[in-house]
């Protein structure tokens, strides 16, 4: 009777998906901004050969460019569901939407922190310039339709969704600082509310 066959073992690289190439690449700007987006290094830390990266993309372009995609389809997915949302009591409704940004803000800075750098290379790329227009567009679509229901001057909607847009925002950069205090987010969305939305109510 012959001894049982041995097998050498060997180091089996995971499976990955296309998904596991773009949460590292979306990790490797949320932390070195899109210029630490690099295959090698990428590759390295999936513990894979490059090899496999080009199972799923022809180069670094293609896979930049597919990050940007998925970025902006989650973006119109966001806002889809939130023009999906009303509430009886429109300023209810806007202070809700706020609540939500807010929150999103400070429970979520690796969203923030991506767009942040986002936005830092659309001021050297014409291209993430113009799909960044566009989602900042349609979000203030979004805020305008909402101010509309407490305003009845077409005007004063636009500007108040854009003042709205810009205090969210700063809001995002404040609680992005590292040992920012618990209390900043209660402040922020207290002054926000109380000059753009509750004093409204006030007006002629």
């Amino acid at each position: 009777m012959g001894q049982p066959k041995t097998t050498r073992k060997s180091k089996v690289a995971p499976r990955l998906g296309r998904d596991d190439w773009l949460d590292a690449a979306f990790q490797a700007v949320v932390d070195h901004g899109f210029d630490g987006v690099r295959v090698l290094v990428l590759a390295d830390t999936l513990g894979v050969t490059r090899g496999s990266f080009y199972w799923h993309f022809k180069d670094h372009s293609e896979l930049v460019q597919a990050l940007l995609q998925r970025w902006r389809d989650r973006e119109l997915a966001l806002n889809q569901s939130i023009q999906g949302q009303s509430h009886a009591d429109p300023v209810k409704e806007l202070e809700a939407l706020l609540e939500a940004a807010l929150a999103h803000a400070g429970e979520d800075l690796q969203n923030m922190r991506f767009e942040l750098a986002l936005r830092g290379l659309g001021r050297r790329d014409s291209a993430v310039a113009d799909m960044l227009v566009a989602v900042d567009q349609m979000r203030m679509a979004l805020f305008e339709n909402k101010f509309k229901r407490i305003t009845p001057d077409p005007k004063a909607a636009t500007d108040l969704a854009s003042l709205f847009y810009l205090a969210i925002v700063g809001s995002y950069q404040a609680l992005s600082r590292p040992q920012t205090p618990s209390a900043t987010k209660q402040y922020l969305q207290s002054i926000i509310s109380h000059y753009l939305i509750q004093q409204q109510l006030k007006a002629p």
